[in-house]
């Protein structure tokens, strides 16, 4: 029976690092999506997509990480990370202040994980880039919205220690071993 095994956390916490660690290792693994659609809006000129747009931005996320879940399903792979999940993105509006109809909730519902591993903020890799314009303290602000979202969906959520790349992925790795 498939596994579909989540990273989440706060913009620069290593969640990608881990995953693209986990692709070297041979897993099955789907990437964050928000890089792309950011990166297709600035194409078209828009700057910060999110920001001008929310709505429109949340919901191309939605559909994307949606898709993912859909994909995975088809894959006959015991194991399948995910960077970012669909609650995510009812997370980051209500970091936001932004107002969402209630189909954000309702997708969080229907698309269940089995795992969720959470990535605390970690100041000493955070880095701002062309896609990641957070700060280190909206980091750890949007990292208390991803967590409540989160447990209200009653996830159990495991916390990633800090560490070494490879620690960090043995960690994740060892932790789904112990249930296999």
């Amino acid at each position: 029976m498939q596994q579909k095994i989540l990273l989440i956390g706060g913009p620069g916490t290593g969640k990608t690092s881990v995953l693209n660690e986990l692709i070297k290792r041979d897993y099955f693994c789907f990437p964050e999506i928000s890089r792309e659609v950011t990166l297709k809006a600035k194409e078209q000129g828009i700057e910060q997509m999110f920001l001008t747009q929310p709505l429109l931005f949340s919901q191309m996320l939605l559909e994307g990480r949606e898709q993912q879940f859909l994909d995975a399903e088809k894959s006959d792979s015991e194991l399948v990370f995910f960077d970012r999940g669909i609650p995510d993105v009812h997370a980051y509006m209500d970091f936001f202040k932004t107002e969402y109809p209630s189909i954000y909730i309702e997708k969080s519902k229907q698309y269940k994980y089995d795992k969720v591993f959470h990535f605390s903020p970690w100041k000493d890799i955070h880095e701002i880039d062309n896609e990641r314009y957070e700060t280190f303290e909206e980091t750890t602000a949007i990292d208390v919205f991803l967590m409540k979202s989160y447990s209200d969906l009653g996830y159990n959520i495991i916390n990633v220690p800090f560490g070494s790349l490879d620690e960090r992925t043995n960690f994740v790795l060892n932790s789904l071993s112990c249930e296999l």
